[in-house]
């Protein structure tokens, strides 16, 4: 069965790049509507945009999808990680601004409420997307690879200066919960030598250190620290999955990425799609249901670090 949410819910809080104010509402949808977002500060005839990798458009440092009207929603990442990691096939996301609020740099937030609301099976069956070949592309050092697996894994790697990150991998299958478990309370993070130079580029205007970890050399910044001490490569695999959840459908294959990105993952899923063969569609039964992201959730298990 289809899931979507049960009751509306809704956020307020402010875009990481832009600053601005931005109020946002989680709506459930009918069965076979899919993912869409809905901008209710522009006209109704140019407000819709589809959570889909063809409408993404390439920007720095955060996922932006843009209708043929040119209405642009920007930074859904953790959104699209929160809705695909809860197991939800149908919802509109409402929003008063060209960007998502940022919260606290994670997906918890979302979940949270999401797992608080509860979710309505629907009549349609759920489907999948097979991986069938190894399709993989590169960009200098940095690659992200998809190939066969049973059910959606993530295998990611990350190499930073600071050592307070440092190098980091983490391997995940992301069946029956498991980014709700392990991934989702993870916040984005940068090093403070970057961010006067994201400023001054008009990025970053919404960051502080309660939505985002702050790290110089092996010093974190942010209150609190840590909530993992590898919560960079958990942060990378929250954002691929939001990036990935743009294929249309659940994906089952293991995604690989090496210091790779949304711009890449993006480019992975236009190459998965423009291979003939790789990829193919299926119907899932009860044993795949199983098997998908955010099988067997309970309010429960909401995120500890929810705010």
């Amino acid at each position: 069965m289809q899931k979507t949410l049960r009751s509306p819910i809704s956020f307020h809080g402010v875009g990481l790049h832009s600053g601005a104010p931005v109020h946002l509402r989680l709506v459930p949808a009918e069965s076979g509507r899919g993912l869409w977002f809905r901008r209710t500060d522009v006209a109704p005839s140019a407000a819709s945009i589809p959570a889909i990798w063809s409408a993404v458009e390439q920007v720095e440092l955060c996922t932006r999808i843009r209708n043929s009207a040119g209405v642009s929603v920007s930074t859904i990442e953790h959104v699209m990680a929160a809705i695909a990691g809860c197991g939800i096939h149908n919802l509109t996301v409402e929003i008063d601004g060209p960007e998502v609020p940022i919260l606290d740099g994670s997906s918890a937030p979302f979940v949270d409420a999401i797992l608080a609301a509860g979710l309505e099976d629907q009549s349609g069956r759920v489907r999948a997307l097979q991986v069938l070949d190894v399709v993989e592309v590169r960009n200098g050092p940095a690659y992200a690879r998809l190939e066969p697996a049973e059910a959606l894994e993530i295998d990611f790697q990350i190499d930073f200066s600071d050592a307070a990150i440092g190098r980091q991998s983490k391997r995940l299958s992301l069946a029956n919960g498991t980014f709700v478990h392990e991934l989702c309370d993870s916040r984005t993070f940068c090093r403070a030598s970057d961010v006067e130079a994201m400023h001054a580029r008009g990025l970053a205007l919404g960051g502080t250190y309660e939505n985002a970890v702050v790290v110089d050399g092996a010093d974190v910044l942010s209150p609190g620290g840590l909530r993992h001490a590898d919560e960079a490569v958990r942060h990378k695999m929250l954002d691929a999955l939001g990036d990935l959840a743009l294929a249309g459908a659940p994906i089952l294959g293991r995604y690989t990425g090496v210091r790779a990105g949304h711009a890449l993952t993006n480019a992975l899923l236009r190459a998965l799609f423009a291979r003939p063969g790789a990829v193919r569609m299926v119907e899932a039964d009860s044993a795949l249901l199983a098997r998908l992201p955010g099988a067997g959730l309970r309010p429960e298990d909401a995120p500890a670090f929810a705010a």
